[in-house]
């Protein structure tokens, strides 16, 4: 079993940054993709950027681009999410997500708890 502990959202003012950490956790797994989403009240979780374990390749939604810088750290099996530049409409629970293989069988999605991020003045 994979287990996955998010930190590192709060209540920053507009402009400002925050930096989440997702380390993930347990035994015999390998990670293929780390990713974070996010849903805000009312609408659907959507995905803010991942990147591949193996390479490093990322990718990003197109509201965050040139804000946001998503990176991992390979021996802690932890992954970040830098954000900069923050506003209001960033508000959201932010969700780890990692695809990774246990046991030789095919990968599968494992999730964060979610961390609330706030962005207001």
């Amino acid at each position: 079993q994979v287990h996955l502990v998010e930190s590192g959202g709060g209540l920053v003012q507009p402009g400002g940054s925050l930096r989440l950490s997702c380390a993930a956790s347990g035994s015999g797994f390998s990670i293929h993709v780390m990713a974070w989403y996010r849903q805000a009240v009312g609408k659907k979780r959507e995905l803010v950027a991942n990147i591949l374990f193996s390479d490093g390749n990322t990718h990003y939604a197109d509201s965050v681009k040139g804000r946001f810088t998503i990176s991992r750290d390979n021996a802690k099996n932890t992954s970040y999410l830098q954000m900069n530049s923050l506003t209001p409409e960033d508000t959201a629970v932010y969700y780890c997500n990692i695809l990774a293989a246990t046991g030789g069988v095919l990968p599968s999605d494992y999730w964060g708890q979610g961390t609330q991020v706030t962005v207001s003045s």
